[in-house]
């Protein structure tokens, strides 16, 4: 949900936090909790999403495709969306013949470098996506990372990114202006977006798990003066900061996180 932290690491500066197996959530106050995927399955998400959104929004290319997971933990959902994009199933390890007649690559980022080693020792397909350990709020290390890996594909941008459960991380602990220039930046880099921010409960309820366990606040979580109804404030953020506008919202999951569509102003219009 590094680089970033999916519900996972999503651009933390400093050292990721190590997170025994199976210990308290709140003790991983990045996002990177080791069994994410164990309380929140890829599925939830994935129903919502349209087979055969790639053709419906590339219709005519380009090939392949470039995604950017950010805030990949350790790669489940990754793998789920590639699978429900492309129409493969589950036995299916071989993406060359892809149901919906797309080729997709995909660069997987998280800030948790072994969550990453996790996501790579059992990615099915290794020539298809990629991981690496990446705090995207790190000027730096993103344009090292991420612009080696568009200049193999001679692009500068990425076709699709996704940022599930991540958003909330990041202001968190970068707090609103962290939150306007990691959504600026994803913003600049994709051509479509697609987003599932944490509504606001969930800031209380990471916070109400950290002061539990006995440690200190999030740093801005008192300040923040973005807050509320988060899906409005990030469709703003996006559209103000980010010249995005939202083409859909596919639904909202159990966990009442809503999956938003978002691309360029600079693309013409498409319909879903």
């Amino acid at each position: 949900m590094a680089a970033p932290m999916r519900d996972g690491t999503e651009g933390m500066s400093g050292p990721p936090l190590a997170v025994p197996s199976g210990s308290e959530p709140g003790a991983a106050p990045y996002g990177n909790f080791p069994n994410y995927s164990r309380f929140h399955p890829p599925e939830g998400r994935v129903r919502l999403l349209p087979p055969a959104l790639l053709g419906r929004l590339f219709p005519a290319g380009p090939s392949p495709l470039l995604g950017l997971d950010v805030g990949c933990n350790s790669g489940e959902l990754s793998v789920a969306l590639y699978r429900h994009l492309l129409g493969l199933q589950e036995n299916k390890l071989s993406p060359d013949q892809p149901v919906f007649g797309k080729d997709l690559n995909l660069l997987c980022c998280d800030i948790d470098a072994t969550l990453i080693e996790r996501a790579e020792q059992c990615s099915p397909f290794p020539g298809s996506i990629s991981y690496a350990t990446l705090d995207l709020m790190d000027p730096d290390a993103r344009e090292l990372v991420l612009g080696s890996y568009l200049s193999r594909f001679s692009r500068s941008t990425f076709d699709i990114g996704f940022c599930m459960s991540v958003t909330m991380w990041i202001h968190l602990n970068h707090g609103d202006d962290g939150l306007v220039e990691f959504l600026s930046y994803l913003s600049s880099l994709c051509k479509y977006l697609l987003i599932e921010p944490q509504p606001w409960k969930c800031y209380r309820a990471a916070a109400r798990r950290l002061r539990k366990l006995g440690r200190n606040d999030f740093d801005h979580f008192r300040s923040l003066a973005i807050n509320g109804d988060m899906t409005e404030s990030i469709t703003r953020i996006l559209a103000e900061d980010g010249a995005m506008e939202l083409v859909c919202c596919f639904g909202s999951t159990s966990w009442d996180r809503s999956l938003l569509l978002f691309k360029s102003n600079r693309l013409t219009q498409k319909q879903l």
